[in-house]
């Protein structure tokens, strides 16, 4: 029997589906209750429906990405952050044990895989192109007042979260999401031009410092698919690459694979006038949101090569990089 981890996507699909089945037993949900794919990316999430109509969000975590502990931590702020009326967020359901993470099983799998059940939230994901104006406002006075909150919460003393620095984001050692190198279709004149941008990059981060005021904890994936428009309202789903990193990172996950749309400039200035009804923004924290702009849209060409089997990175591919280099140029020549 071939191992899941040497299996194609396709043929991926169906056993998580039976362990998404598996995982709902340790939970008090009806028998009958049905499991369906909403999301594949660094996890697998699947809605739960109720024959009487209840729903909700069931999260099968990659093997190997993040910890029991860092999962637990992941919970722990994003419940407080909701108890605390800061921001809504999911909410995790514990299993007929008591706890919040499950391990599921599958004969397929050599190892459990780390498993949360959510309370359903309504809303549906934002579009590029829909009138955001509203929404980003909303995001950056929501973002303002939970870095409000990271600085003031009182971690468990076993929290622990990845740290998204330079290093951690375009570093050549062990970078999260992979090596930018191996972007799509990345040529040897895209990776001069990825290089320097990559230097130009990690000089400004370095002036630009980490203070406790520019760095701590943060979400770190504000994208639009982790978000959630409720009438007026803007939900925060998906903590799960929440960690450690430049507090104006958040302002340049919003546009994470849109970066080169026309109107990108407006809605980060939609963002900013909500951040300042929280906080202030300092000339250096404007002065260096496009360089987390250019940052994540790097990462992101890491993050397509290293997911290519996944339908999402496999529609964007080579596309994607390419895409990428006259940010690159825009980018040199607005700090030459």
């Amino acid at each position: 029997m071939t191992d899941f981890d040497s299996l194609s996507h396709a043929q991926q699909l169906p056993i998580l589906l039976e362990l998404a089945h598996r995982a709902m037993a340790h939970y008090n949900l009806p028998q009958t209750s049905t499991a369906s794919l909403l999301n594949l990316s660094e996890n697998a999430t699947y809605r739960i429906d109720a024959p009487d109509g209840r729903r909700w969000a069931l999260r099968i975590h990659r093997e190997g990405y993040q910890s029991r502990q860092a999962i637990a931590s992941e919970l722990a702020w994003a419940m407080d952050l909701r108890q605390a009326g800061v921001a809504i967020t999911p909410n995790p359901l514990p299993g007929t044990d008591g706890k919040l993470v499950q391990d599921a099983t599958h004969p397929r799998m050599k190892r459990p895989r780390h498993v949360v059940l959510f309370d359903w939230e309504d809303g549906s994901e934002p579009g590029i192109e829909d009138d955001l104006a509203g929404s980003f406002e909303s995001l950056g006075e929501t973002a303002a007042r939970m870095h409000v909150h990271a600085r003031q919460w009182q971690r468990p003393q076993w929290f622990t979260r990845f740290t998204w620095d330079f290093d951690a984001a375009l570093g050549e050692e062990r970078p999260h999401w992979g090596r930018w190198r191996d972007g799509v279709g990345l040529d040897s004149a895209g990776e001069r031009l990825f290089q320097r941008t990559v230097g130009l990059i990690g000089s400004r981060l370095a002036n630009y410092g980490m203070g406790d005021d520019r760095f701590g904890l943060i979400h770190s994936d504000l994208r639009l698919a982790n978000l959630l428009i409720d009438g007026s309202t803007v939900k925060v789903i998906d903590f799960d690459d929440c960690g450690f990193s430049w507090y104006m990172y958040d302002a340049a996950t919003p546009v994470s694979f849109h970066e080169h749309q026309p109107h990108v400039p407006e809605l980060i200035e939609n963002w900013k006038t909500g951040y300042r009804k929280v906080l202030p923004l300092s000339k250096a924290d404007e002065a260096e949101i496009p360089t987390f702009v250019m940052l994540r849209r790097i990462l992101l060409v890491a993050w397509v090569a290293s997911h290519i089997e996944a339908e999402y990175p496999k529609s964007l591919g080579a596309g994607f990089t390419d895409g990428t280099l006259p940010l690159c140029e825009d980018y040199l020549r607005h700090f030459s």
